[in-house]
């Protein structure tokens, strides 16, 4: 057990020692990197997927579920457009550096706060092996090392790319050790890396709740707390119904494996008569199981579907499948008071005609994101403009929603005076 945590603790050391170089490096040599790594990418695309098929063969003889299958898969158009979100971070501007205030005392010094990297930052995270890369480019860019530690369910995937991004890095000139990986594939591995106190300065985790919960409770590092996503949409009964049924569609069906998809729908009864029976009807089309209360079920056997009553585990669930809750609310104060009770403080949308009734649902509800009039799955750092992302946070300290490259970044004060001494 010794000879692990040493060996986990040693690759720390060697990624503290990178950031400090990284964190000095300019943007146009970081930016040099980011492009050779998604070059590297692009040119190793068939064989990345091959070594992926493996991870996938494996998974799948093990039982994985069908939702995590998809997101541990990386066929060479995925991998591509991995490559090409590397292309949008180098693109973005560079944070460091950026001054977040200044100003001049009245004794005439000169106050500077400007953002800094954080150092190294550790990733603890499940399937999902496109995250080996969002994290790395975006820690790079941001001038962090990446200390990933992904599942064993993906280890030869994020070998592989650790392996490609490295190689670019050292035909860049930037150490290779500012992107590594945490070895072994076993939970102590992750408890060494998220209690290496000292050598890594913050640990993100990105994964289901009990991946989360553990790190949170478990971590002395200092953590910052992605989240589950019970997503709910909210349909006004001032709602355009062709649009609130384009809006619940998309939040459900267009991916479901992700933590930006709508787990449950809650309708306005207002609405009641005109919407459920076109919602039913489309949604049991694409292939969803409707969870509902009195009012859905009773809609559902009207149009011969079956709807399953909804319990306290159905509003709770973050689903990853096409499954969804739903339920009828007498107005839009007891949606607001169901999200507030379920919600697990990720996305929420609203889809209204009434100026009024979103003004009053964005004052209400306390989530990282609200969507009007949109669907759920534009919370999305790629989505927001940032290239990429690192996750998406659903605390309020420091980060909140998706995290990009600002994000990644702390900040120190930079006072500039004239041989002043207090008095």
């Amino acid at each position: 057990m010794n000879s692990d945590r040493e060996e986990v603790l040693d690759v720390a050391r060697r990624s503290q020692d990178a950031a400090a170089t990284v964190r000095q490096l300019t943007r146009a040599v970081k930016d040099d990197a980011l492009g050779r790594i998604a070059q590297a990418l692009r040119d190793n695309a068939d064989q990345l997927a091959r070594v992926n098929e493996g991870d996938i063969a494996r998974a799948v003889a093990d039982g994985v579920d069908a939702s995590l299958i998809d997101r541990l898969t990386l066929t060479p158009m995925r991998i591509r457009a991995i490559a090409d979100a590397v292309v949008e971070v180098i693109e973005l501007p560079d944070p460091v550096g950026d001054v977040v205030r200044g100003y001049t005392l009245a004794n005439g010094l000169q106050v500077r706060q400007v953002r800094v990297p954080l150092g190294v930052v550790g990733m603890i995270y499940e399937a999902r092996p496109n995250v080996t890369v969002d994290a790395a480019v975006l820690c790079l860019k941001s001038g962090n090392a990446a200390l990933l530690r992904g599942s064993s369910s993906a280890r030869d995937t994020n070998a592989a790319l650790v392996e490609v991004m490295q190689s670019a890095l050292a035909a860049s000139g930037v150490p290779r050790d500012a992107i590594a990986l945490v070895p072994g594939e076993t939970h102590a591995s992750v408890d060494h890396l998220m209690t290496a106190r000292g050598l890594v300065d913050v640990v993100i985790p990105r994964g289901g709740e009990s991946l989360i919960r553990r790190v949170v409770e478990g971590a002395t590092v200092p953590v910052i707390e992605t989240g589950i996503g019970n997503c709910h949409v909210y349909v006004d009964a001032a709602a355009d119904i062709d649009m609130a049924v384009n809006i619940v569609l998309n939040s459900k069906t267009q991916r479901v494996s992700v933590c930006n998809a709508a787990e449950t729908l809650l309708v306005h009864q207002d609405i009641l008569a005109s919407f459920l029976p076109r919602i039913i009807t489309a949604l049991a089309a694409s292939g969803v199981t409707i969870h509902g209360d009195a009012d859905f079920v009773a809609a559902g056997a009207k149009a011969g579907i079956e709807v399953p009553v909804a319990t306290a585990a159905d509003w709770a669930a973050e689903y990853y499948s096409l499954d969804i809750a739903a339920g009828v609310v007498a107005d839009l104060p007891a949606a607001i008071a169901h999200i507030r009770r379920w919600s697990s403080g990720h996305t929420e949308a609203i889809v209204s005609d009434s100026a009024t009734a979103i003004n009053e649902f964005i004052a209400g509800v306390d989530s990282a994101a609200i969507m009007v009039n949109a669907s759920t799955r534009f919370t999305d750092g790629g989505e927001f403009g940032f290239g990429a992302e690192i996750g998406i946070s659903t605390q309020k300290l420091h980060a909140r929603g998706p995290m990009g490259l600002p994000e990644l970044t702390s900040s120190t004060y930079i006072v500039s005076g004239a041989g002043h001494t207090r008095p």
